[in-house]
């Protein structure tokens, strides 16, 4: 794992939800060898995010587990209510206006969030404030009209 700071990047969605979002970057993520953690405080998110990616694509799934669960260490794809990294993820994914936390260890961190929200992209703004003030490795993304991600700031 990493001894340098993170890259941290926002994911403001647009014209896309975090169900359509998310399991293209987990895929990518693993691609790289990488294991991922995503931390959201909201029980019922973790349940909806744990059934989708198992069904998001009739000939494909992701494998993953909740940290609830026997195993957790063993997953690829960890779903926590906690910042606690216990699969040795190398990249965090924050979703829910979740907080951050430590981010020690981990080589990238996505912070995704849903800019169609007036409370989600304020504190998606505060946070990137907050994080330009300690130096933190930010980058910004957002869709094109036609959906692609591009990289901004």
């Amino acid at each position: 794992m990493s001894e340098t700071k993170p890259e941290i990047w926002f994911y403001h969605l647009e014209r896309s939800t975090l169900d359509q979002v998310l399991p293209g970057l987990l895929e990518k993520t693993l691609q790289r060898g990488w294991r991922a953690l995503i931390h959201s405080t909201r029980p019922h998110r973790l349940d909806d995010l744990d059934e989708h990616l198992w069904t998001y694509r009739p000939d494909s799934f992701l494998p993953h587990g909740l940290a609830s669960e026997d195993q957790a260490g063993r997953q690829p794809i960890l779903l926590s209510e906690s910042a606690g990294n216990l699969n040795a993820a190398q990249a965090l994914f924050i979703v829910d206006e979740t907080e951050l936390g430590a981010t020690q260890g981990f080589e990238r961190c996505f912070i995704i969030f849903d800019g169609r929200n007036e409370t989600s992209l304020q504190h998606a703004r505060q946070r990137w404030r907050t994080l330009k003030t300690i130096d933190a490795n930010l980058a910004y993304w957002k869709q094109t009209p036609e959906g692609r991600w591009e990289k901004a700031g």
